[in-house]
């Protein structure tokens, strides 16, 4: 899924508007996984201007090009453990010196974005907690959807605001 609206103000005279990625990543497939996924489906729908969104089973590195061509980049993935209902912590970009086709991780993305595009993008993760992540379990457990419904509300206010630097983040 590559959606979402891009547009700016400065043909207008304004300032551009900030344009922001939103990439859920996750399988829905194994139960509380597909939270990052169906996060990124519901901010998809609200058609949010400058706001591009993106979802895959995994990240890959590609998905450092497009990070590279926005203002702010916000990973949405379900985590194993940590904070209830969810965290939103700044991604540092690391250098890798090989990758997986299996595992690129979100600070493997924003160090490729530097490295290959000279992008200095800020970048969050939204870890929202999950609690099953069995296998051929397509539905999420009723803790894992009231925490999807937290982070979806949080999200939607910094995206509706664009007050990422304003955000304590952990």
């Amino acid at each position: 899924m590559k959606a979402g609206r891009q547009s700016g103000d400065a043909a207008a005279g304004g300032p551009p508007a900030r344009r922001v990625l939103v990439i859920g990543f996750g399988n829905p497939a194994r139960g509380d996984d597909a939270i990052g996924p169906a996060v990124a489906r519901e901010i998809e729908k609200l058609g949010l201007e400058g706001v591009t969104v993106d979802s895959d089973y995994q990240l890959t590195v590609e998905d450092s090009a497009e990070a590279a061509g926005h203002d702010t980049v916000v990973f949405v993935d379900a985590a194993v453990e940590g904070r209830e209902p969810f965290s939103f912590t700044r991604v540092e970009p690391v250098r890798q010196e090989s990758f997986s086709s299996h595992s690129v991780s979100p600070q493997a993305v924003m160090g490729l974005a530097e490295d290959l595009f000279g992008a200095e993008t800020p970048a969050y993760m939204l870890a929202v907690r999950g609690y099953s992540f069995e296998m051929f379990r397509e539905e999420m457990t009723p803790e894992a959807g009231e925490n999807m419904r937290a982070a979806l509300e949080f999200l939607q206010s910094v995206l509706r605001t664009g007050a990422f630097e304003r955000v304590k983040t952990e």
